[in-house]
């Protein structure tokens, strides 16, 4: 990383008590299945992947955040079941929400148009998710955890409150600021 930037991303986070019990299953991943990089992250639904910027300009990046959300009201997200990506990647599924999807977009627009961060725009389909086991998930532990998640029921729901700036601290990421919608 370039000096005098920092790391961050933007993401929907869980409230209490499912930030925990998310939490848990990370935990049960580590474990059983040696997988720990899921556990350097809270519990959150990817809305754009992690990026530089300008410590000295983080404040332009609160702004522009505090405004793309100013539109929102709150919003409910059902959660159910387990997916995969495989060899590597095993998730809590998020249940199509149009909603999501409109801040997925509201954020790709600045991140775009406010900072010029046209490397970190995803270009795949959004398939929003909660990884709980990934990167450092071997190829057979993959095949024995997918075969022991795959038909585990997890049906949860959660109301979305607010947007959440991540910041890396040099090992993990943490929720460093939130952007509430409105009331």
């Amino acid at each position: 990383m370039k000096p005098g930037r920092d790391l961050y991303f933007i993401a929907v986070v869980p409230e209490q008590p499912l930030f925990d019990r998310i939490t848990k299953i990370k935990n049960y991943f580590a474990d059983n299945y040696n997988s720990r990089a899921a556990l350097r992250s809270p519990p959150h639904i990817t809305l754009l992947m992690p990026f530089q910027w300008k410590s000295a300009k983080e404040d332009q990046l609160l702004l522009a955040l505090k405004e793309a959300v100013a539109g929102f009201e709150s919003f409910d997200i059902k959660l159910n079941g387990f997916g995969a990506f495989p060899p590597r990647v095993i998730y809590i599924r998020v249940l199509e929400q149009p909603e999501l999807v409109l801040l997925k977009n509201a954020v790709n627009n600045t991140a775009l148009q406010k900072w010029n961060l046209t490397q970190v725009i995803d270009e795949r389909p959004f398939h929003p998710h909660l990884t709980v086991a990934f990167r450092d998930l071997r190829k057979a532990q993959f095949h024995e955890a997918w075969q022991e998640f795959e038909t585990k029921s997890f049906q949860e729901s959660f109301t979305v409150r607010d947007l959440v700036l991540l910041k890396h601290n040099g090992k993990h990421w943490d929720i460093y600021e939130k952007f509430p919608f409105r009331s």
